[in-house]
């Protein structure tokens, strides 16, 4: 016979994801494909995001946050933005994103993913009022932890 506690010791990474609140929308921005795609992989296994969206560059990511602001796309609560992207880099977004309806970027946490280890990019990323963190790649669980610590624990 099994008891109930120790039924339930192999669901408890599991199980604390399912009483927990969830983030709506979390937000992928990297040229890469494969760094999308795995990143995409991690957020899902992670059982702590509703819907996870990726675009593959920074214009991308414009377009999807006009279909935002006209109320036909999800507004995310998160943003992981690589830096190091052609035509429109990282720091080219976040000039653009700025510039956006308050209504529509509001709320939103954009935290910066990047294999540089440059401290110019994270004393750049310091001085920008639209970035909230930096963080290096590649994403893991451990680090999906801390970001939501760090930045969401309203919503837990």
């Amino acid at each position: 016979m099994v008891s109930m506690s120790n039924k339930f010791s192999f669901f408890d990474c599991n199980w604390k994801n399912f009483m927990e609140k969830s983030i709506p929308c979390v937000l992928l921005i990297d040229d890469d494909k494969a760094t999308n795609f795995f990143n995409e992989r991690v957020v899902t296994r992670h059982n702590s995001f509703d819907n996870i969206n990726t675009v593959h560059s920074g214009k991308a990511a414009l377009d999807y946050l006009a279909k935002v602001e006209n109320q036909v796309a999800i507004k995310p609560n998160l943003i992981f933005l690589d830096i190091n992207m052609p035509a429109m880099n990282g720091w080219e977004f976040l000039v653009e994103f700025a510039k956006l309806n308050k209504n529509t970027t509001e709320g939103i946490k954009v935290i910066l993913l990047s294999t540089s280890s440059n401290p110019d990019d994270v004393n750049e990323s310091i001085k920008n009022h639209s970035v909230d963190d930096f963080i290096n790649k590649p994403l893991s669980l451990d680090l999906l932890d801390n970001v939501i610590e760090k930045h969401f624990q309203q919503v837990f």
